[in-house]
């Protein structure tokens, strides 16, 4: 006979977690109610009582949304979950150093899956990604950084770009975490935008920036996606408008710099574009290897622009050579 601690029953596990295969986002919420507290109590037993067992927990959550097509038994799903929980809490003993995006925690879908996986897999991305718009400013670009992306999931990196201390990073995540959960509730029964199709768009919209950059117009790529009064920054401290990044990308390309995309994490008020930087064979160390654009936007145009080199979290350059060096590229000093 089963053991009942909190959860319901094989039947009604089975049930649900059927429900949410096929893509019934409110049954899969009701599922982690049920298990929340033997979630927690792995959770618990592992990392003690404290932030890291509730981080733990939210984490696995989330790990447990976007792959919760891969459970086979649906009757053993509170199994399953607590497995999820296990393991997350195990890899924050490890300190693991990167983090897995959140659009890669869930394996692809089955090229020969039928059209009900396929909507499922893709309603999933598109509700989490509502949910995320739900959340404030402070708290949606931490989470994107942490989840979406590839080379900015450090905490250290989430703080330059941002402006903050460690530990606020700690703390909005934290909080971001919890509001998501509230979030993913209140969203789970609306109309979701396709968050595929926009990172197909916002992939074509990086290759056509560097392209019409290449070919000198930039300033009307500028004109038409930026809103007139945008914003370069650092952190949060401005550094100029949009002549400003106009003249950094002249004098990078100038300098015979280029960039390729190598990541996109798209949503409707905040994308960041991930680039490989290509120096010139006579200066391979002109720039670092690695560059983000960070937007924020309003009404469909780039409001503020980050632009951010994820270096070794050991390095020392301070987001106060960051500013000076893009000041430096868009205004180079005379040669003598």
């Amino acid at each position: 006979m089963r053991q009942n601690s909190g959860a319901g029953t094989a039947d009604q596990d089975s049930a649900l977690t059927r429900a949410a295969q096929a893509g019934d986002v409110v049954a899969l919420g009701l599922l982690l109610e049920e298990h929340r507290a033997g979630m927690r109590a792995v959770a618990l037993s592992i990392l003690g009582p404290g932030p890291e067992a509730e981080d733990a927990l939210q984490e696995a959550a989330l790990i447990a949304l976007r792959s919760i097509a891969t459970v086979r038994n649906p009757e053993a799903v509170g199994a399953w979950l607590r497995a999820v929980v296990r393991n997350r809490c195990r890899d924050a003993l490890r300190e693991a150093r990167r983090h897995v995006p959140l659009d890669t925690l869930a394996p692809p879908p089955d090229p020969g899956a039928g059209p009900e996986q396929l909507l499922e897999h893709h309603a999933m991305r598109d509700w989490v990604w509502a949910a995320i718009e739900e959340l404030s400013p402070a708290l949606r670009l931490p989470m994107v950084l942490r989840y979406f992306t590839e080379g900015l999931t450090e905490y250290q990196h989430i703080a330059q770009v941002c402006g903050v201390p460690l530990g606020t990073v700690r703390s909005r995540l934290s909080q971001g975490r919890a509001k998501l959960a509230e979030a993913l509730a209140a969203t789970a029964a609306t109309a979701h935008s396709d968050a595929r199709m926009r990172a197909g768009a916002s992939w074509d919209e990086a290759f056509d920036m560097l392209s019409a950059a290449e070919a000198g117009h930039f300033g009307r790529v500028v004109d038409t996606h930026w809103s007139p009064d945008a914003s370069l920054m650092s952190g949060l401290t401005r550094l100029g408008d949009r002549a400003l990044v106009r003249d950094a990308m002249d004098g990078s390309l100038a300098a015979g710099v280029r960039q390729k995309p190598v990541g996109v994490a798209a949503g409707s008020s905040v994308v960041v574009w991930e680039m490989d930087m290509i120096n010139p064979a006579d200066a391979p160390d002109h720039c670092p290897p690695a560059l983000a654009w960070v937007m924020s936007r309003k009404e469909g145009r780039v409001a503020e622009l980050r632009l951010y080199h994820p270096l070794p979290l050991d390095s020392p350059f301070t987001p106060d050579l960051y500013a000076q060096t893009w000041r430096d590229v868009a205004h180079p000093a005379p040669v003598d």
